[in-house]
């Protein structure tokens, strides 16, 4: 399925905003009451598996987008009803992909 002209611009616009969410909600872990180096280790870990995941990095590209949300979904950045003003298709095809 192609991306509307419509999804493809809300996806651009959203995308900065669901990634800055997913990497609060990464550092808010770490202000748990542990001790400075069980901190410092879990960071690194984290940084290193989740630098990878589109939550912190992803190529922005049309031809993608739809398995970069299915990617974003699988991975708890964003749900379904983020996607509630993307169109119908758009989502029902997402949802398609998630029920595999």
């Amino acid at each position: 399925m192609e991306p509307t002209k419509k999804d493809w611009k809300l996806y651009r616009e959203r995308i900065g905003d669901w990634q800055e969410a997913y990497m609060e909600k990464l550092v808010q872990y770490l202000q748990e009451n542990l001790p400075a180096s069980d901190k410092f280790w879990e960071l690194e870990n984290r940084i290193k598996n989740d630098k990878k995941k589109p939550g912190v990095l992803i190529e922005v590209r049309k031809s993608s987008m739809i398995w970069d949300i299915v990617r974003l979904i699988h991975d708890e950045v964003i749900t379904v009803k983020d996607l509630e003003e993307f169109s119908n298709e758009l989502v029902e095809a997402v949802e398609l992909i998630l029920n595999r």
